[in-house]
C-alpha cells in the first residue's frame, strides 16, 4: 500500500482563491489507476483553505468569536475541493471515499491527541480508496487548529506501515536551495535521514499556514525514522507518479527510511 499526498500547489493555484486544476488532477488520478496499486490519497487544501485560514488566523486557536465563521467557511471550502478530487477518482473508476480529518482526529496544542486510523484500514480492506485532506479540527488546548496533509501522512504512516509515502509537489524534488529563487539549485536525487539536515530549503513567497517545504522536510524525517522510504516528485510532469508507483526510474528525490 502507498500513501500519496497530492500537494495543494499542484492541484490548485495557490494564488487564486478556489482555483482547481482539473486537468492536472485528472492526469494524476489516471496514473494511480494505471499503476493498479492500493493507495490512500491525501490532498492539500491549496487555495481552497489556506487563504481563509490565514485571514481568520485559525492556526492560532480560538481567540475570537469571528473565527467561528472562518472555521466553518474553511471546512466547507476544503470539502468542496475534496468533492472535486473525488469526482476525478470516480470518473475513472476508482472507488474513492472521503474521510474528513475533523471526523476522526483531535489535536492538543497542534499535536495529535486522538486519531481513528482503523477507519482507513477498514475501507482499504473492503477495496476502497480512502481520501482525506488538510482541514481545521478540534484542539483540546486551543479550541481548534489546523491539521495539515503532511501531519496526516505521518499519522497514517505510523499506523498503517505503507510500502512508501509519496509527496506530489510542484518541483522535481528537494534541492540544495530554493529552485524558485536560485538558478544554481541542484536536485538531490537520493538521500538519507542523516543527510537531510545538511540541505538548505528557504521559503518562497507562497509559503502557507502549514509551513511549506521546511515543514514537509520535518515530517519526512519523522517518516524516515519509521523505516519508510519517501519520494518527492513533480506532479506537473507526465507519468512521473506512475513510474514511481511501478518502480521505474524517473526524476525525483528518494529519501531512504532509517531503521529503528
Amino acid at each position: 500500500m502507498y500513501i500519496i499526498k497530492l500537494g495543494g500547489s499542484v492541484i490548485t493555484d495557490k494564488t487564486k482563491e478556489n482555483c482547481f486544476k482539473q486537468k492536472i488532477a485528472d492526469d494524476l488520478v489516471r496514473q494511480i489507476k494505471k499503476s493498479k496499486k492500493e493507495t490512500i490519497i491525501i490532498h492539500g487544501a491549496g487555495s481552497f483553505g489556506h487563504i481563509i485560514a490565514d485571514k481568520y488566523k485559525l492556526n492560532e486557536g480560538h481567540i475570537s468569536v469571528d473565527q467561528l465563521i472562518g472555521l466553518s467557511l474553511t471546512q466547507g471550502m476544503v470539502q468542496k475541493l475534496n468533492s472535486l478530487v473525488l469526482d476525478s477518482l470516480h470518473n475513472i473508476g476508482i472507488p474513492g471515499v472521503s474521510i474528513p480529518p475533523h471526523s476522526c482526529l483531535i489535536l492538543k496544542n497542534h499535536k495529535p491527541f486522538s486519531f481513528n486510523h482503523i477507519i482507513f484500514k477498514d475501507y482499504l480492506d473492503n477495496g476502497f480508496t480512502p481520501v482525506t485532506f488538510g482541514d481545521v479540527v478540534l484542539d483540546k488546548q486551543l479550541g481548534f487548529s489546523i491539521c495539515s496533509g503532511d501531519l496526516l501522512m505521518l499519522l497514517l504512516a505510523e499506523n498503517l506501515k505503507p510500502e512508501k509515502t509519496i509527496f506530489v509537489i510542484d518541483e522535481d524534488g528537494i534541492y540544495t536551495s530554493n529552485p524558485k529563487q536560485d538558478i544554481n539549485a541542484e536536485l538531490i536525487e537520493s538521500t538519507t535521514i542523516d543527510q537531510i539536515d545538511e540541505y538548505i530549503t528557504s521559503r518562497d513567497k507562497h509559503t502557507d499556514v502549514t509551513g511549506g517545504m521546511q515543514g514537509k522536510i520535518s515530517t519526512i524525517k519523522k517518516i524516515a525514522k519509521l523505516g519508510t522510504d519517501t519520494i518527492l516528485l513533480n506532479g506537473n510532469k507526465p507519468d512521473r507518479l506512475f513510474k514511481v508507483l511501478i518502480g521505474e526510474k524517473t526524476r525525483c528525490t528518494n529519501i531512504s527510511g532509517g531503521h529503528k
